[in-house]
């Protein structure tokens, strides 16, 4: 036992009987489920930027290929959808893996018939997944002016909490900042008006900020000024 676990690069099992305990096998599956579950997560993040109406992103699409064989103008993200449908399948596996740690008198065979399905099915179905959405990401569109366009489509509105907090920095309490944030984002969906001139021309507002300081709080660039950074922390120059 030793020296064929040591040939495999693992080790043996410290007390065991007639079958080795299978939290081992359960814990092996489930961590297959939580990499699944995170391509899952990568995934379903492509399915909702490829809608038809966001169009952010666009997973690879072949010249000719079909995308919905009722609507020809549409890109289905048939590969993440793949993707999001296999880690469903690993989970079940999960579920099987762990059922499968109590036997009865700590040693009989119930779990040998369902540990021949989902073994190899969870390692094949992960090293496939693995395989198909790294080929996404390697050779996805992304579409930044789409992007902007779809931001601009709030008409400044993702920045009302920055401007909430620079009227906390001159004094306000949050409580007033919010409710005075709040009236005039109510009115910039409701009356199809632009926040930021809506916030130039309240008295509750300018009062605090010029528009020069208005000005450089709606500022995209905010937002993505540690990017780098965060790259760096996982490796990406």
């Amino acid at each position: 036992e030793q020296r064929v676990c040591q040939r495999l690069g693992l080790r043996a099992a410290p007390v065991s009987n007639q079958v080795i305990q299978r939290d081992r096998h359960a814990r092996f599956v489930t961590t297959l489920a939580v990499v699944a579950a995170s391509l899952e997560k990568f995934a379903t993040e492509v399915r909702g930027l490829q809608r038809t109406e966001v169009r952010e992103v666009e997973e690879p699409f072949g010249q000719g290929q079909t995308g919905s064989s009722s609507m020809p103008h549409k890109r289905n993200p048939e590969l993440s959808e793949r993707v999001c449908g296999l880690a469903r399948l690993i989970r079940g596996h999960a579920v099987t893996a762990l059922e499968n740690v109590a036997l009865w008198g700590e040693r009989d065979i119930s779990h040998s018939s369902a540990e021949r399905i989902i073994l190899p099915d969870s390692c094949l179905a992960l090293d496939y997944t693995l395989d198909l959405f790294a080929g996404v990401v390697r050779n996805m569109k992304v579409y930044p002016d789409r992007m902007k366009q779809n931001m601009e489509m709030t008409r400044g509105l993702l920045f009302s909490q920055r401007v909430m907090l620079a009227l906390i920095e001159k004094g306000l309490s949050r409580e007033d900042a919010y409710e005075i944030l709040q009236a005039i984002s109510t009115r910039t969906w409701d009356e199809d008006l632009d926040f930021r001139e809506l916030l130039k021309s309240d008295e509750r507002v300018s009062t605090h900020l010029s528009a020069n300081a208005l000005a450089e709080l709606f500022d995209y660039s905010y937002y993505v000024r540690y990017v780098d950074e965060v790259f760096g922390r996982i490796g990406l120059d």
